[in-house]
């Protein structure tokens, strides 16, 4: 069997991690089994279209780099993969449900509806369509009226590759809209016809869809078609971990993290990560060990709890683990605009040194700005260091007097600055927690930077000595 996957948002607004988790796992599944994969917009509820929002899912597709083999903007052998635009296909298929006697017009007002589940409610019983059915539906207006499709209640078993078996009993089956009143068809009908039609052999979506499963597997039978294999994560849980990911919860458009300078690997790592592991401690992988070692078999039953903290974290592990020249190209647009200045040799050099404090790329200015000017002097980095603070003024200023002194007859070569700062270690009987944290603060206007020598170094004699006098002046 020729695997076949889909990943089919409506285009209702922008993608946050819950939602392109879905589509990580179904991308997944098909490059490990040399199979397809497919993006299908469902559009067929226009009141809640959002502008853009098919333009914006393909761009999230592509900056994540989840290739899909078909699509609206690629097209295939089972186009068109807007459901907008296939609107004649729903329409046959329905015409042959009321030819099998499965669909009927449903001539019901939205008043009697209500009565009927009103009377439900006060009998205290669960309202079922199908027991309202009318004896002598009128012909089906295409267009006009709704179309429902007639179910033949039953009992259910399947199983899912995530949730295992589950099962329903025939009172959780009713007969249901197929085509609305506005000629579009519901995701209940559309789905199924889509999937087969583009010969889906696995479909992955989210668990409130679980509940709906013996409704379709009736219509599946009706059709006389063989349903796909279902596998059905759990839901990416909000920060609290007692409800779904949602954007009320801050869930960020994925775009979001990207502009931020998150990487795409980092972020399929932590979102595979989300209710998967290999069955070892392990928490970092890049793309081709995902495609090597992932299971869809092995995600687990239960939700998986969205903590950004992890994400930044995974991110920063990501970027460490990137090759300079990789992470040049990554970086570029990045740049302070102070650093257009300077040579790519030198950029280079200030990106290796800083490489391992970047938690994300958008970070970049903040962490390299006092490699390419001279900052203003913030009398709060001494003032709200404990141990800088203890001390008054002119111990300062007698201690920045001696490393000036040093670093003026250093030749700024890395060994031979480290020799200094040893050597004022020992002439001001001074701990590294205070001479190297006040010689820190006058050369770069920051409470932490890379391993002070480095930092010197790259700065250059010239400028370190004049921070240094501004620093002792300003005291």
């Amino acid at each position: 069997m020729n695997l076949r996957t889909r990943f089919a948002p409506s285009p209702t607004g922008y993608l946050h991690v819950g939602s392109i988790r879905t589509a990580l796992f179904a991308w997944l599944l098909a490059r490990q089994k040399g199979g397809q994969f497919i993006l299908r917009i469902e559009d067929t509820d226009k009141s809640r279209e959002v502008q853009g929002s098919i333009e914006h899912i393909i761009t999230c597709l592509n900056e994540l780099g989840l290739d899909y083999d078909e699509g609206p903007d690629k097209g295939g052998p089972y186009g068109p993969y807007r459901q907008s635009e296939r609107l004649d296909i729903y329409r046959d298929w329905a015409l042959a449900l009321i030819k099998l006697g499965r669909a009927y017009a449903d001539p019901l007002s939205p008043e009697q509806l209500a009565e009927y589940h009103d009377q439900a409610a006060k009998n205290h019983q669960p309202f079922l369509y199908r027991n309202h059915r009318p004896d002598h539906p009128p012909a089906w207006v295409y267009a006009k009226l709704p179309l429902r499709f007639k179910s033949e209640p039953k009992d259910y078993a399947w199983h899912d590759m995530i949730m295992g078996d589950l099962s329903a009993k025939a009172d959780a089956i009713d007969d249901f809209v197929l085509i609305k009143s506005d000629g579009y068809p519901t995701y209940n009908f559309a789905h199924i016809v889509d999937d087969y039609e583009m010969q889906i052999s696995h479909v992955i979506r989210g668990q409130e869809f679980i509940a709906s499963t013996p409704n379709y597997l009736n219509l599946y039978e009706a059709l006389n078609i063989e349903h796909p294999t279902f596998a059905t994560p759990p839901p990416v849980l909000g920060p609290s971990g007692n409800k779904k990911l949602s954007k009320r919860d801050g869930a960020k458009d994925i775009l979001n993290y990207i502009e931020e300078g998150f990487l795409p690997d980092a972020l399929i790592n932590f979102m595979a990560s989300l209710g998967w592991n290999d069955g070892t401690t392990k928490e970092l992988f890049s793309r081709e060990e995902l495609l090597k070692t992932f299971s869809i078999e092995r995600v687990g039953k239960s939700g998986a709890r969205f903590d950004e903290k992890r994400l930044i974290w995974m991110n920063g592990a990501h970027i460490r683990q990137l090759p300079i020249e990789e992470l040049e190209l990554r970086a570029e647009r990045f740049w302070p605009p102070e650093a257009a200045k300077f040579d790519a040799d030198y950029r280079c050099r200030v990106l290796s040194l800083i490489q391992e404090r970047l938690k994300y790329l958008a970070e970049l200015p903040s962490l390299s700005l006092y490699f390419f000017v001279d900052l203003p002097i913030d009398p709060d980095l001494i003032n709200n260091n404990a141990k800088l603070s203890a001390l008054n003024h002119e111990t300062l200023k007698s201690l920045l007097k001696q490393t000036l002194e040093q670093l003026d007859s250093s030749d700024f070569s890395l060994s031979d600055l480290n020799l200094r700062l040893n050597t004022l270690l020992q002439l001001t009987n001074q701990p590294p927690a205070v001479l190297f944290s006040l010689i820190r603060i006058a050369t770069t206007q920051a409470v932490a930077s890379p391993q002070l020598a480095d930092s010197l170094e790259l700065i250059g004699k010239e400028r370190v000595l004049r921070r240094i006098t501004q620093q002792i002046e300003s005291l």
